[in-house]
């Protein structure tokens, strides 16, 4: 059966992967070396899906230009040693991304996470070679939930918005897919629940990404 869509983007983690251990042992790295109180695991987990200015803003209440890039500088420098071994890809993803292509559409990424670790992650799990496109947060000059990285990675699938689906776990993953005027598929393996997801009026919202398929048409 051909999908309802020519394409079907998603956001990386809580949507393809887990990767709290990576993301907390980061804040908790970045946090203790700036010398400042390190938040609990669930309040540190809330913040996935935010830019690392928006993470540390949120987690300290301070937005000094000057304490975000250092924040920045000690989490990527973290992160390059743990993330990748943090990160553990969902047990449904190769089923799922093999059913959509099997029904025709075009798969990408778009995530505030770095390019090259998802892509360092993805081919690790033998994944990355299902991704016609990977939009990251060095890619773009503005960050989620601006739809710049979305429309980003249409512009070079050559797909309409109205032709696209986008499926992610957070508040910000439906703003940024109704900012691009992009159907949204909301998947309830995050930390947002399914009331908060439906203020951004998904299409679908699934339990974990295997209700992908059914979502976007594909049997």
């Amino acid at each position: 059966m051909s999908a309802r869509y020519t394409a079907v983007l998603f956001d990386f983690d809580f949507t393809l992967a887990d990767s709290s251990d990576g993301v907390v042992e980061c804040v908790r790295y970045a946090l203790g070396k700036l010398g400042l109180p390190c938040p609990s695991t669930t309040t540190i987990l809330a913040t996935v899906g935010l830019s690392l200015a928006q993470t540390y803003e949120r987690l300290t209440g301070r937005c000094d230009p000057g304490e975000v890039a250092r924040f920045r500088g000690l989490f990527v420098e973290r992160a390059d040693e743990v993330m990748a071994a943090g990160t553990r890809i969902y047990p449904s993803v190769a089923p799922v991304l093999a059913a959509l292509t099997a029904a025709g559409c075009r798969l990408g990424i778009v995530s505030t996470k770095f390019r090259y670790r998802m892509e360092s992650i993805l081919s690790r799990d033998g994944l990355r070679e299902w991704f016609a496109v990977i939009v990251g947060g060095e890619d773009v000059g503005q960050e989620k939930p601006d739809p710049t990285g979305l429309l980003e990675a249409l512009h070079r699938l050559g797909v309409a918005p109205d032709r696209a689906a986008y499926v992610g776990d957070s508040e910000v993953d439906g703003e940024t897919a109704c900012r691009a005027g992009v159907d949204f598929v909301g998947v309830l393996t995050g930390t947002t629940g399914r009331g908060a997801l439906a203020v951004w009026s998904p299409v679908a919202l699934a339990a974990d990404l295997s209700g992908v398929p059914t979502a976007v048409g594909v049997a």
